[in-house]
């Protein structure tokens, strides 16, 4: 992948497409967009002649840095509504970048692309069926104390870190199971993604300056142009799919899409067994 390949049209409507598709799908289903990102960047980049195991490392590290732009204006819309918990961001959100830099400083430079591509079928196909079943943990208890969230908090911004996700698979079913509401659990789960996404990808760019190979446009392990063109168009359609999800059967998208979620999980974990 040289300088020129960036300016090529095809490519960039490749990234517009996928910008727009997860934009939209993140307002319809409330669901952030790097279950989806990761996969197409990674075919994407593969197509481009990157290696396998870098092409993965990049599509996680690339994912997770346009949950720093989608993040905030989800904020916005629920801070306005008063539904974030700010009481539970404050003490989730230490152990969260604390768990992010491990995982994205550490772990995540140390993996082998292939492991992650396994990691993150295993993580999309669990997350799938969460989302075919429309599970829910039922409330049994209230929220632990400081060091439990900042516990709960590590391992949430981790796992994140390890799958370039914003967390909300993890999160909102912990905070409904103490007894969270779901509205309120949802509009938290969308404020930690900043957080979440801010440290990652720090690690990211920090952990991948020494690695050889990187394609035109790399900061680390992010690759700049998908990042400017995917976050710029999500933005764009996400308020639509907000509004189509008022008049739209959302449970019954929901299922369509997790079947499209275990497809992708399957080329993941193809690509990590065979990569």
């Amino acid at each position: 992948m040289n300088v020129s390949s960036l300016l090529d049209p095809i490519l960039i409507a490749e990234l517009a497409a996928l910008g727009l598709g997860t934009g939209f799908l993140a307002g319809l289903l409330g669901i952030g967009g790097g279950m989806l990102m990761v996969p197409f960047i990674t075919i994407i980049m593969g197509h481009r002649g990157a290696p396998a195991d870098l092409s993965v490392k990049m599509a996680i590290a690339t994912s997770m840095a346009t949950i720093i732009f989608t993040s905030v204006s989800s904020v916005r819309a629920h801070h306005k509504r008063g539904a974030v918990r700010w009481d539970i961001v404050k003490r989730l959100a230490p152990g969260i970048v604390i768990g992010s830099l491990v995982g994205s400083l550490g772990v995540f430079s140390l993996l082998k692309g292939t492991a992650l591509a396994i990691f993150f079928a295993l993580f999309v196909g669990f997350s799938a069926t969460q989302m075919f079943l429309d599970k829910k943990p039922a409330p049994t208890r209230q929220m632990p104390g400081t060091g439990g969230q900042f516990a709960a908090g590590g391992a949430i911004g981790f796992i994140s870190g390890l799958v370039g996700a914003g967390g909300g698979f993890i999160s909102v079913p912990f905070m409904t199971w103490c007894n969270i509401s779901i509205h309120n659990a949802v509009a938290t789960s969308a404020a930690l993604g900043f957080p979440i996404a801010v440290a990652n990808v720090l690690g990211y760019a920090v952990s991948g300056q020494s690695v050889q190979g990187l394609p035109a446009g790399s900061f680390g392990y992010i690759w700049l142009p998908a990042l400017a063109v995917i976050a710029l168009c999500s933005v764009l359609t996400a308020p639509l799919g907000a509004k189509a999800a008022h008049s739209l059967p959302v449970k019954k998208l929901k299922r369509v899409f997790a079947s499209i979620l275990y497809l992708l999980a399957a080329y993941m974990l193809w690509k990590g067994l065979h990569g």
